[in-house]
């Protein structure tokens, strides 16, 4: 399997293209780019989409919960 199709590499690209998106959505924030109300919910919310699917794929990738199998010693005769 490639680099570019390995399932994980194309998470954690995608992480990175999703945090990019972000910092930039903070940074319009930051810099007061916002002209009205409506526009400044538009972007609140994608920010908080961006974060959950952030949270997300962290998750995927980092299981907080041990392996059902992980506390199972094999013995081998």
């Amino acid at each position: 399997m490639s680099e570019a199709t390995d399932p994980v590499n194309v998470i954690y690209r995608f992480k990175r293209t999703m945090q990019e998106q972000l910092d930039a959505l903070v940074q319009t924030l930051a810099n007061g780019g916002i002209d009205n109300m409506n526009e400044y919910k538009y972007i609140i919310g994608k920010i908080h989409a961006i974060d959950l699917m952030n949270q997300e794929l962290s998750n995927l990738l980092e299981p907080k919960e041990p392996k059902k199998d992980d506390n199972i010693t094999r013995i081998r005769s």
